[in-house]
């Protein structure tokens, strides 16, 4: 399919309903971040990986389900996901990160000639799928459109064969009298991280400047309020760059797969195998 190279403005998207949204995509109308768009609709990170350690990263979502909520696995050597959506796996996310040995080497905006018959692809949930009911509450102020700051923590994950490492987590500035509001809003997307893990001091958790995210664009504390903290699925990128697998391909950080499952679903909507 022929990639098109106008993009339409992000404020233009968020009123179009997912299956569209993924169709520009797919053609390569939109490159951009996803966060915001598909009001009401899980937005998933791609992890795809050789199968033979697809069972030891099926372990390791399943021992670190903060940061890694599993809701969708590909079957042997096929790019659809048909439980989340029509989904081509290979070209339905705006950009992609490709691994060899633990090194970013590129990025793509599909992997059709890069997909192998026996990869395995994982779809985990994204806090990106919450923006939009954040911001229709005026519950953070992050823009939609731009990448939320993410940083390493020293939490340590639950180590499964060559993956582990320490958990990742993202940042939203919220105003202090609204806290508890935002744990309540989150919560109500379990497969999107649910609530936050840590609110207030970062050093807490082992981060020493805000201003110095690991991933994502860096954004200021002001007065009245304070930084709270989801775990992120980029903490399985991190844990797949530890691994330093021959060949490894996930979706650029900020740039979600959209899939037609409900924000909200529980867990018996999700058909992993």
């Amino acid at each position: 399919m022929a990639r098109l190279t106008t993009s339409p403005i992000f404020e233009d998207l968020r009123l179009v309903d997912a299956d569209r949204l993924r169709r520009l995509v797919r053609m390569g109308a939109y490159e951009g971040h996803t966060g915001g768009l598909a009001h009401g609709k899980l937005q998933a990170n791609v992890v795809i990986v050789p199968r033979s350690f697809a069972s030891d990263f099926h372990q390791f979502c399943i021992r670190n389900p903060k940061p890694c909520p599993l809701v969708g696995v590909n079957r042997a050597g096929s790019p659809l996901i048909p439980a989340l959506g029509d989904i081509d796996i290979r070209t339905d996310a705006p950009q992609y990160n490709i691994y060899h040995f633990g090194e970013l080497t590129r990025r793509r905006t599909d992997i059709i000639d890069l997909w192998q018959d026996d990869f395995a692809a994982f779809a985990l949930g994204s806090s990106l799928t919450v923006e939009a009911a954040l911001a229709e509450k005026k519950l953070s102020r992050i823009g939609c459109g731009k990448a939320s700051p993410k940083f390493r923590t020293r939490i340590q994950t639950c180590r499964v064969g060559p993956f582990g490492g320490e958990m990742v987590v993202s940042m939203r500035p919220i105003s202090r009298c609204d806290v508890d509001r935002v744990r309540a809003v989150t919560a109500r997307f379990p497969h999107a991280h649910g609530s936050p893990i840590h609110v207030g001091d970062p050093t807490v958790i082992g981060i020493a400047d805000l201003m110095a995210p690991d991933w994502g664009d860096a954004v200021k504390i002001i007065d009245g309020e304070v930084p709270v903290f989801w775990a992120s699925s980029i903490t399985a990128q991190d844990a797949l760059a530890r691994a330093e697998l021959a060949t490894s391909i996930t979706v650029s950080p900020g740039h979600m797969l959209i899939t037609d499952v409900d924000a909200r679903a529980d867990a018996g909507a999700f058909k992993v195998f």
